[in-house]
């Protein structure tokens, strides 16, 4: 299931996150960190393009626009991307949507 897909890569950045214990020099610092990290987010944001218009609006209150968005963004704009806005979307909006995906798989 699309969702199950989107647990495993915000476990696959918890991992990554927790690797590097959380440190954002780090992150800054190592290229492979990032694009491990960013690879995750963009393919969320594909797995997201796959959900069914019915689980989307049954939980509306999961921005799955901006999640597509920001996929699109971070495709198109690579060399472009602000670190500490990513890293703020590793930290942040990460755990929060894994946690979300996980509630959604227990109903």
């Amino acid at each position: 299931m699309v969702l199950n897909k989107i647990v495993e890569y915000c476990l696959r950045i918890e991992n990554n996150l927790s690797r590097y214990a959380y440190n954002f020099e780090s992150f800054e610092r190592e290229y492979l960190f990032q694009d491990a990290c960013c690879m995750c987010v963009v393919q969320i944001g594909e797995l997201v393009s796959q959900l069914s218009e019915e689980i989307k609006e049954q939980n509306s209150a999961i921005p799955w626009r901006i999640i597509k968005d920001t996929r699109n963004f971070y495709v198109h704009s690579y060399g472009s991307i602000d670190v500490s806005s990513v890293w703020n979307t590793l930290l942040y909006d990460i755990p929060e949507l894994k946690n979300a995906c996980e509630t959604i798989l227990q109903k």
